[in-house]
């Protein structure tokens, strides 16, 4: 068994899990998803998931497990994470983490601040709130409950400023004031490896636009029409996935489907954006960073510490 714990990660649409796939042959490894969209088992098509074929290939973790109506989160998913790691290691297996979500990994390995989980009513307050007030006056209000926090935080950035609005409001404690004790830990990650895929960004963006051509071909209108049928809670953080506000629309006749292909294509491009500034401006230790896209390299030539 290969000792270390490999998180392959790096901006959607560039190939992340055939090189996993690959990887997990030659250190006898399964694959753990880090993507935060690819929990939900009703968007198998939007969110990219592994294919039947490659769950043949090799045994996948935590894909589409989780359902819609539940309103997952970092801190859930590193303990269900940090379980599997533990039940690998048991069997003599290495654990191969695959995605391109940086919190999940960087909360799997140092941590999360130990505040109080949030009352679904709370969160709903903060909707209800945030909807009433709009974007800016919101970012005031919270600016001027914790100003340390709001420091890192855009003024467009709902969910994270809902956060410590939610936070202040059912702790009555600033959510700077918890990050001050030490972090909740969920496992003694020990030793890892992150393989950063960061390929030339425009390369990238036009793999993202075919790969939005090839979810509508494969189907990707009739799945989100499904998950519309559900009629889940806008909030939830499924109705908010890449595609399906964009579809929703277009099933609404809000948009027009060309309208609706290119705004997917427009918000999956911004987010391999924020994905590049991420990781660029990440404290995490990178054991190799790789400027090309992973089916450009010889997996064989690569030294990525295989034992």
């Amino acid at each position: 068994m290969n000792k270390s714990i490999y998180f392959i990660t790096g901006p959607t649409a560039i190939g992340k899990s055939s090189f996993a796939i690959n990887l997990a042959q030659h250190i006898n490894g399964e694959i753990i998803n880090a993507d935060s969209m690819q929990i939900y088992k009703q968007l198998k098509i939007v969110s990219a998931r592994p294919s039947s074929c490659d769950k043949l290939l090799i045994k996948h973790h935590l894909y589409g497990y989780i359902d819609g109506s539940v309103r997952y989160n970092v801190e859930k998913w590193c303990t269900d994470a940090s379980q599997i790691v533990k039940n690998l290691k048991s069997k003599g297996k290495t654990s191969i983490f695959v995605g391109g979500t940086g919190l999940y990994i960087d909360t799997l390995i140092n941590g999360i601040s130990n505040v109080p989980n949030i009352p679904e009513s709370i969160k709903k307050k903060s909707s209800i709130l945030f909807n009433k007030i709009g974007s800016e006056k919101f970012f005031q209000l919270v600016k001027n409950i914790d100003y340390e926090t709001t420091k890192n935080i855009q003024s467009n950035d709902s969910q994270r400023l809902k956060r410590v609005w939610e936070v202040f409001d059912h702790t009555k404690k600033k959510l700077s004031d918890f990050k001050k004790n030490p972090n909740k830990k969920f496992i003694d990650i020990g030793d890892y490896k992150i393989v950063l895929f960061l390929p030339n960004r425009k390369k990238n963006y036009e793999r993202v636009n075919q790969r939005v051509l090839s979810m509508i071909d494969l189907g990707a209108i009739n799945e989100i029409k499904k998950l519309k049928e559900l009629n889940y809670d806008k909030d939830l953080p499924i109705m908010r996935a890449h595609g399906v506000p964009e579809i929703m629309s277009y099933l609404n006749n809000n948009l027009l489907l060309e309208d609706c292909i290119n705004n997917m294509q427009q918000v999956t491009r911004n987010y391999v954006k924020r994905q590049h500034t991420w990781w660029n401006s990440s404290k995490l230790k990178i054991f190799s960073k790789i400027q090309q896209f992973p089916d450009e390299i010889d997996i064989k030539t690569t030294n990525l510490g295989i034992n």
